[in-house]
């Protein structure tokens, strides 16, 4: 059975675990700000897609922008699974942080796995902005749809 002695990491293993703990807390605070960003675009498109579904047949002076419900559907779709990579993004980024720490308490090697994982987190957030991206261009076509 391990003593509590051999699980506490002494302070020059601590400072290099936050050391090198730096890149994914600042990585966790720019996803939840890109989240942010993410939840309000989508907002947007909901009350424009609501606002839409209420114009009625009879009005025919708008009846014109019913056609954009497809195109609002695809960018709220867009913008939801790039909350949902984001969220995963966050998940493993927490987890890299989780097992920096619990390695350095154990006093096992973690650079591999944590270098695997932050990786990992990163495609995801790379998705995510590759989703943002497509979502942006859709919503710049609908303005010039709009003119």
């Amino acid at each position: 059975m391990l003593s509590y002695i051999t699980l506490t990491p002494s302070i020059e293993q601590l400072s290099r675990i936050i050391g090198s703990v730096a890149a994914p807390a600042f990585l966790l605070g720019a996803v939840a700000a890109f989240m942010s960003l993410l939840n309000t675009r989508l907002d947007r498109v909901l009350d424009r897609s609501r606002t839409v579904h209420g114009i009625s047949e009879s009005d025919a002076a708008r009846a014109a922008l019913r056609t954009d419900i497809p195109r609002l559907k695809r960018r709220a779709a867009l913008l939801n699974q790039a909350l949902y990579y984001s969220t995963v993004c966050a998940i493993i980024t927490g987890l890299v942080i989780i097992v920096a720490f619990a390695s350095a308490m154990m006093r096992l090697a973690h650079e591999y796995g944590v270098a695997v994982l932050f990786m990992a987190a990163l495609v995801f957030f790379i998705l995510a902005l590759i989703n943002l991206a497509r979502e942006t261009r859709i919503a710049l076509e609908e303005y010039d749809h709009m003119r």
